[in-house]
C-alpha cells in the first residue's frame, strides 16, 4: 500500500497544529503520561508490549511500528514480541466468537422453520 510509514506523512502533522493545537498539545501530554518511563506502575517495558497488541488489534501501521521499535528499546525481546502478537490474535478471534453470539440473538426468530 502506498503511503504507509512514508517519511513524507508526518508533515500533515502541521494540520493538526495549525487548526487544533490545543487538543495536539493535550494529546501529547495523554501521550506522553501514559509512556513516561518512570512513575508509572506498570513497568515501559510492559506498557509498550500492552500497546504493540492493541496496535495489532487496531491494525494501526504508525503504532505497531513505534510500538513494537519502543518496546524493544524498553528491553522486550522477539519472543515477548510474538507473545503480544499471538494475544492481540486471541482477543481478535475471541471477539469473533463472543459477537458470533449477538449474531445468533439479533436474528433470533427470523429462520423459517
Amino acid at each position: 500500500m502506498t503511503g504507509y510509514l512514508d517519511s513524507d506523512d508526518r508533515k500533515y502533522t502541521k494540520v493538526y497544529k495549525e487548526q487544533t493545537p490545543d487538543i495536539l498539545k493535550a494529546f501529547a501530554d495523554f501521550d506522553n503520561a501514559v509512556f513516561a518511563a518512570e512513575g508509572r506502575e506498570i513497568p515501559l517495558k510492559y506498557r509498550e508490549l500492552i500497546a504493540l497488541g492493541v496496535a495489532l488489534t487496531t491494525q494501526c501501521t504508525y503504532c505497531i511500528d513505534g510500538h513494537s521499535n519502543n518496546a524493544v528499546k524498553a528491553g522486550a525481546t522477539q519472543a515477548e514480541l510474538a507473545e503480544a502478537a499471538w494475544v492481540a490474535a486471541a482477543l481478535r478471534a475471541g471477539a469473533s466468537y463472543a459477537h458470533g453470539r449477538l449474531a445468533f440473538k439479533l436474528t433470533e426468530g427470523a429462520h423459517q422453520h
